[in-house]
């Protein structure tokens, strides 16, 4: 079983989403919970958020809610690792809401022992991570963090490897994201749009 953690900002780590506030916070809220959904068939799965609705999400799906120390996504992952045991662990965000159990599994089985795995988005961010133990991760996120992730890893003397999976890749920040996956998108986030749909029909 994978000790998985999923950083969750909440509508505020999505601002170039949607003008309404209202409309970010439903559909930031909708992808998490796909995304949620999807790790917590892998096993222990904490989520770092600062957002009482994420929390209780969490809680509800049977996972564990942890206190976001506010410092960014590096220090939520951080938060999250605090007092894992060495083993199968991944770190999946929050905006990926195409992502199956699946996936997950396939980043695991890619990943070698003693090894740090990665899925880069299109941009070069970091979408996904595969540690051996909670000491191999650093907070490295932000534009070109696969390329500092990988440098870290050859620090440490690991090896760094890059896997490719489409549905963990695919990162939401925008509207013209989310058109162009809504065929693939978990089943709350596109209720989520359809509900959004059919408020401005």
């Amino acid at each position: 079983m994978a000790t998985v953690v999923i950083p969750f900002a909440g509508a505020e780590g999505k601002t170039r989403l949607h003008p309404s506030a209202r409309i970010r916070r439903a559909l930031s809220q909708a992808m998490f919970c796909d995304v949620l959904a999807a790790c917590i068939v892998l096993g222990r799965t904490r989520v770092v958020t600062p957002d009482e609705e994420g929390a209780d999400a969490a809680r509800d799906a049977g996972a564990e809610a942890v206190a976001d120390p506010g410092e960014g996504q590096g220090a939520a992952v951080q938060a999250g690792l605090e007092g894992v045991e060495p083993g199968a662990i991944l770190v999946v965000n929050a905006d990926v809401p195409c992502v199956v159990p699946r996936d997950l599994r396939s980043l695991l089985a890619a990943t070698p022992a003693g090894c740090l795995g990665l899925v880069e988005a299109l941009d070069g961010t970091t979408n996904a991570l595969s540690l051996s133990a909670p000491d191999t991760f650093a907070p490295l996120y932000g534009p070109a963090s696969s390329d500092r992730f990988r440098a870290h890893a050859e620090s440490l003397g690991l090896e760094a490897v890059s896997v490719a999976l489409p549905n963990l890749a695919d990162d939401v920040d925008t509207m013209d994201d989310l058109t162009r996956l809504q065929l693939r998108v978990g089943p709350r986030t596109q209720a989520c749009l359809m509900e959004l749909e059919g408020s401005v029909a």
